[in-house]
């Protein structure tokens, strides 16, 4: 990929961009850990300096990638969200859509989901400025439960979370207060389920669940009703999504 590099304000947009598509193309080959300026500057066939110029440094290249792929991961799930809402699914169907979505995104691009959700990228520290866009997913997820705690579609806990409060500020802050019993705790079974949502992709994109499961999107669509279940949420499955 050829590109001279000039000082118009086209470049302002179309550097970064050539850059940070021969990075993507880089996280697969060589992932995250292996990506250099040096290499970057090579494949797109940039001068090292016009990289730099753009992102001085290494971190600041994983940084963008990362925001990007938040902000693309983000955008899948609340476009599943308002299609889903716009047809006027249940919340149940709502999680399956926006959880589907993001499986999707997965799939299709695996290197950014690496990114994100694999191992730690060594000696790379992800800024503040990557919390907002990391946001987004649990946003969704939060939206959901809301709507559904506000629609009476959440069935009471059997076991409610004791002892001292177990969330951080910001997490109460993200879903818009503590409900009142007996849904005190649903923030907290908001975040198992996020976290159940994040591990089963894991598994499905890292190659898991392969050699022990037969349909891996069924047993996804399963996994997530039985994980919806501790929030009390129905996610209805089959064709059916109403």
């Amino acid at each position: 990929m050829e590109v001279s590099a000039t000082n118009s304000a086209d470049d302002n947009v179309r550097l970064p961009a050539v850059i940070k598509a021969t990075a993507r193309q880089l996280l697969v080959k060589l992932g995250a850990g292996g990506l250099s300026l040096d290499t970057v500057a090579r494949d797109s066939g940039l001068a090292l300096t016009d990289v730099e110029a753009v992102f001085p440094h290494r971190d600041d290249l994983l940084t963008a990638l990362v925001i990007d792929a938040y902000n693309a991961s983000g955008t899948a799930m609340e476009q599943a969200d308002q299609a889903a809402t716009d047809a006027n699914a249940s919340a149940g169907a709502r999680l399956l859509a926006v959880t589907r979505a993001l499986r999707q995104w997965s799939f299709d691009n695996p290197a950014e989901f690496t990114l994100i959700y694999g191992s730690p990228v060594p000696d790379y520290h992800a800024p503040q400025d990557t919390v907002p866009p990391a946001s987004r997913t649990p946003a969704v997820l939060a939206g959901i439960v809301r709507s559904a705690l506000e629609a009476g579609e959440l069935t009471p806990p059997r076991r409610v979370a004791s002892g001292p409060p177990l969330l951080l500020p910001e997490a109460v802050e993200l879903f818009g207060g503590v409900p009142e019993a007996p849904f005190s705790d649903i923030i907290e079974r908001g975040i198992v389920l996020w976290s159940n949502l994040i591990g089963l992709l894991v598994f499905q994109v890292f190659s898991r669940t392969h050699d022990s499961v037969r349909d891996e999107s069924a047993f996804f669509d399963f996994a997530i009703a039985v994980a919806a279940e501790s929030i009390g949420l129905v996610v209805p499955l089959g064709d059916n999504t109403d």
